[in-house]
């Protein structure tokens, strides 16, 4: 990657909160807990989701600066959204920790020195080094992949509020 395409994914990973919030606000509250099927997630639970996803990759990305070459904690998204009862959990609060984490990380990285983003850490999914740049790539594009799942999500219940 070279410095221009990492200073393009780090503007993109600045504005993900905003975009992700705006998005949100377009679906409507009794939107939030309609799942498309009973595996799939719900918006609610993808605000959750995003909040823990936020979480780790602060830490990911702090152990790739400071730490380079330790492991990260993997986890198991699924799981995790089922053990720890997401639909359970304030939405608001997901939203504060998000914006907050992303905010952290956001200033911590937009000026940091080139050879850092050589860095690398352990990654339990990887067979390979985890590389920074890796790590920039997968975080910039997150919250978009979940701005296209709930926007799916609220197209499939708007049908169906319109068939019945």
């Amino acid at each position: 990657m070279d410095k221009t395409e990492r200073l393009e994914l780090i503007a993109r990973y600045g504005r993900a909160y905003n975009d992700f919030a705006a998005a949100l606000k377009a679906i409507p509250r009794e939107a939030w807990q309609f799942k498309p099927e009973p595996k799939d997630w719900s918006v609610h639970e993808v605000v959750i989701h995003l909040a823990d996803s936020e979480t780790n990759s602060y830490l990911r990305a702090r152990r790739l600066i400071a730490e380079p070459g330790q492991p990260l904690m993997g986890y198991d998204q699924d799981v995790w959204a089922i053990k720890l009862d997401y639909h359970g959990q304030s939405t608001d609060d997901a939203m504060a920790v998000l914006k907050g984490v992303r905010q952290m990380t956001y200033d911590l990285i937009r000026n940091l020195p080139d050879e850092v983003w050589n860095n690398t850490v352990v990654h339990p999914e990887y067979e390979q080094p985890y590389t920074f740049e890796q790590w920039l790539r997968i975080y910039a594009e997150h919250p978009y992949v979940h701005i296209e799942q709930i926007q799916n999500n609220h197209q499939l219940w708007h049908a169906q509020q319109t068939k019945d």
